[in-house]
């Protein structure tokens, strides 16, 4: 097994950990407020994996530069502090199956800005796919209109588009940082700006009920522990690493992980509905990236297959 392979494994397992994580921390914000739980999600995450760091001495890495350190903080920025902010506080108004939908559209909107950021060529399967996906995504976003009119859930909805936004920032900037860097270093990092920047928050939070810790019971410390330990420690170091293995565009392809894993444990855990807009939603969204794809092996299981017969 090469580095190519252990790399999509690591995609395969941080994708199905942020695939679970929806319904489950839906399930904690029930009982602790979000910027607490994102605080104490990373500040336990940037202990633990400090040290895993310490104790396999990989706590010293190559110098970093200028540059390097704008594109860390750029990366943490939008893919921890604005992606956990807007993805809590959409998880507060909405369903939690659909977080993993829309996160699983990152190719339609990487499809999007492509040519501007990227300089990439649009061609017309690119084009009707995006504009499917796209279809897609309005559906899952406007479907509470659908049913109460524009409430809570449609703002939820809205939320998590953000997040999905600020991931993808994350994602391309990350490709060729993690590549040059040590990627569970780099992590740390992150994660110590991810904290830093929710103290704030939390400290709000707890000014605001000073009796906050002591209400806190099993579904907020679940969702602590889940939030540091796996969702953060363990699949954002899968993630680095199979960023720094494969393409970025490549790996936006295991988000359709996501929506599987969350889907099933939402439906059984919280019992949210499964609706028509939601399942038309998503197959608009799955179809839209294979026809802008144009390759079927993109998928996890069939690329995951392919490298291992070659």
């Amino acid at each position: 097994m090469n580095s190519v392979h252990k790399g999509i494994i690591a995609l395969i397992i941080a994708n199905a950990i942020w695939g679970f994580a929806s319904p489950i921390f839906k399930w904690s914000l029930t009982n602790i407020p979000p910027y607490t739980l994102a605080f104490w999600r990373f500040f336990l995450a940037t202990f633990f994996l400090g040290t895993l760091l310490i104790a396999t001495k990989q706590m010293a890495v190559q110098t970093l530069n200028k540059k390097h350190w704008f594109k860390l903080f750029f990366y943490a920025l939008t893919g921890i502090t604005g992606n956990i902010i807007f993805y809590f506080l959409g998880l507060q108004r909405t369903l939690s199956i659909n977080a993993p939908v829309i996160a699983s559209a990152q190719p339609i909107l990487v499809f999007m800005v492509a040519p501007f950021l990227l300089g990439e060529s649009v061609t017309k399967k690119k084009i009707v796919g995006m504009v499917i996906g796209t279809i897609g995504i309005l559906a899952i976003v406007f479907e509470p209109i659908y049913y109460n009119g524009f409430d809570g859930n449609f703002v939820g909805n809205l939320f998590l588009v953000l997040a999905t936004i600020f991931a993808i920032l994350a994602t391309l900037t990350g490709r060729k940082l993690f590549h040059d860097q040590n990627p569970l270093t780099l992590m740390f990092w992150a994660f110590v700006i991810g904290a830093v920047s929710f103290f704030p928050f939390a400290l709000f939070e707890y000014g605001s009920n000073a009796n906050l810790y002591m209400q806190i019971d099993i579904k907020g410390i679940i969702g602590i522990i889940y939030g540091s330990v796996f969702s953060s420690a363990i699949a954002y170091t899968c993630f680095a690493y199979g960023l720094s293995k494969i393409t970025a565009s490549e790996s936006s392809i295991f988000t359709y992980i996501d929506p599987i894993a969350g889907t099933t444990l939402a439906f059984f855990m919280l019992h949210e509905p499964i609706t028509f807009p939601f399942i038309v939603g998503s197959i608009f969204i799955f179809g839209g990236i294979f026809i802008a794809e144009g390759r079927i092996h993109y998928h996890p299981l069939h690329k995951f297959l392919h490298q291992i017969n070659t």
